[in-house]
């Protein structure tokens, strides 16, 4: 895969290879800039809280939840689901069609500068089911996309992501790496993240 030519020559050797797909103009800049800007404006954003050290603290960036009315992307939150709008909708299908996976919902996060992150984690949750597929689209200021082992924390790889960029994370990649988006001490501009997902009933 091309993709993983962006790791150096050692981490290309070592990373499996069958666990990311990669396209880095999946949209135009046209198509991009218009649907980050468009969702800028109208997605319902709002930050949640998580708990941190026995204390609830604000999530660092914003998100949005869209998709088929009966799932939702957290069972302990139980917030509504909003319905798809044409845009998310046709993106959904032209992923679907393009790399033959299937798609219920999709997870907006806006990173608003450089200060926003998430931190190390894994989508390993009973909801997507075993190798889970996640399709996750970037729109606006290129982040890198940081992977670990769970096992072995020193095993770190980096992924730049563009404006329009395409990752697809599959098989065991939920198992046994943890994903994150860092602070940067550089300042950046805002990021949306759009991670489709397929939610079990």
């Amino acid at each position: 895969m091309n993709q993983l030519s962006l790791f150096d020559i050692e981490e290309f050797y070592e990373f499996p290879k069958d666990l990311l797909e990669y396209k880095e103009n999946f949209l135009s800049r046209e198509e991009a800039n218009l649907l980050k800007n468009k969702l800028l404006d109208t997605a319902p954003w709002e930050q949640r809280t998580q708990k941190m050290y026995d204390k609830m603290v604000l999530t660092p960036r914003l998100t949005a939840w869209y998709g088929d009315s009966k799932y939702n992307d957290s069972e302990a939150d139980k917030k509504p689901t909003h319905p798809w709008t044409p845009e998310l909708f046709s993106l959904k299908q032209r992923i679907e069609k393009e790399f033959g996976c299937q798609f219920n919902g999709v997870l907006l996060n806006l990173y608003r500068d450089h200060n926003d992150s998430v931190a190390w984690h894994r989508d390993k949750e009973s909801r997507y089911g075993k190798r889970p597929v996640i399709a996750s689209i970037s729109l606006g200021q290129t982040r890198n996309f940081d992977f670990r082992k769970k096992d072995h924390h020193r095993s770190k790889y980096s992924l730049p992501l563009p404006n329009g960029s395409l990752l697809i994370m599959k098989g065991d990649l939920q198992e046994h790496w943890e994903h994150r988006i860092a602070k940067s001490t550089i300042r950046m501009k805002e990021r949306i993240n759009m991670t489709f997902r397929l939610i079990k009933s």
